[in-house]
Order: structure tokens, then C-alpha cells, then sequence
């Protein structure tokens, strides 16, 4: 499977290389996800976990399905293209289908981390009163953290799988 790559990446290991991806990852996640929910929240001043306008499954599913999606389609994607180019130290076995595999991992991730999300969200509605006021920040702290624990767990969980496909190059 070849992906066209314009810019030439520097030998390193995949230890390197997976630890500069996801640093590259998390800051922004952890970011964006904190101001876009901060700002959804404070508009109200409190937030409640299904009701209302702007509450926090409104922000929070659809991040826990995608976030995992799309980084673990662009991590078996950079780590291919890292091994074609010889920048790491692992060679992708030539019977592996990598488009195939990475559509089957972004769509089962997506999907486990979105129940995951959903029933704990349910068990923590149900368990909390029904009148039950969250406080904004606080909410848009926890949506933050939960974008930074899905972008370090998504760098290395796919890497993990693809791990079954690659065998160390003599040459390195």
C-alpha cells in the first residue's frame, strides 16, 4: 500500500516517532475540546448530562466516536509510510490490505469508545438526582481530559494491532 508523502521523515524509532505523534495530537485536542466546551457551557452556567440545549453527551459522544476514528486512521497511515520510507525501523508486511484494516479499526474503535462514553454517562445520570446542576468548568475540564486520555490511548492502542504486520528490518 503506497501513500503519497511529500516530506521526507528523519530516521528515528518507533518509540520516537509515536511519542512526537502524540504529543502533536494531544495538545490540540485537549485545547479545542476544553475551549469549544467551556464556551458551550458558560453560555448556560450550568450544564446537565442529556437535557437541555447544550449538554455535555451533545459534545462528548460525538468526540469519543470520532477522536478515535480519525487518529487511529492517521497514526496506521503516518506508521505505513513512516516503514516505506525507512524512517523507522519496522517494514510493513507486503500481504497486509493497510486501507482495510485501518477502516476496520477506526469504525470498531469509534464505536466501543462511543458505548463506553454513552453507558457512563447513563450510569452517572442515574446515579445523580434528576435536578442535578453540573458546573461548567468543571465539565469542560473533564471534556478535555477525556479528549487528552482518547488521543495518547488512540496513538498506541492501532500501532499495537499493526504491530502484528511488521517485522524489524536487518538494515537499520
Amino acid at each position: 500500500m503506497k501513500f503519497k508523502q511529500s516530506k521526507e521523515i528523519k530516521k528515528t524509532t518507533l518509540k520516537r516517532f509515536l511519542m512526537k505523534r502524540m504529543v502533536c495530537y494531544i495538545l490540540p485536542n485537549v485545547f479545542f475540546n476544553f475551549i469549544i466546551a467551556y464556551a458551550s457551557f458558560q453560555e448556560l452556567g450550568y450544564t446537565h448530562f442529556f437535557a437541555g440545549t447544550q449538554n455535555l453527551a451533545r459534545l462528548t459522544i460525538p468526540m469519543a466516536i470520532f477522536l478515535p476514528a480519525v487518529l487511529t486512521a492517521d497514526i496506521i497511515k503516518r506508521v505505513t509510510v513512516a516503514a516505506e520510507q525507512g524512517a523507522i525501523e519496522f517494514v510493513v508486511d507486503d500481504q497486509l490490505n493497510v486501507k482495510k484494516l485501518m477502516i476496520r479499526l477506526s469504525v470498531l474503535y469509534g464505536v466501543i469508545t462511543g458505548l463506553l462514553v454513552l453507558s457512563a454517562l447513563v450510569f452517572a445520570q442515574f446515579s445523580l438526582s434528576k435536578y442535578y446542576k453540573l458546573d461548567a468548568m468543571a465539565m469542560a475540564v473533564l471534556d478535555g481530559t477525556l479528549a487528552g486520555v482518547l488521543s495518547v490511548v488512540f496513538v498506541y492502542l492501532p500501532v499495537r494491532r499493526l504491530k502484528r504486520y511488521l517485522y524489524k528490518c536487518e538494515i537499520f
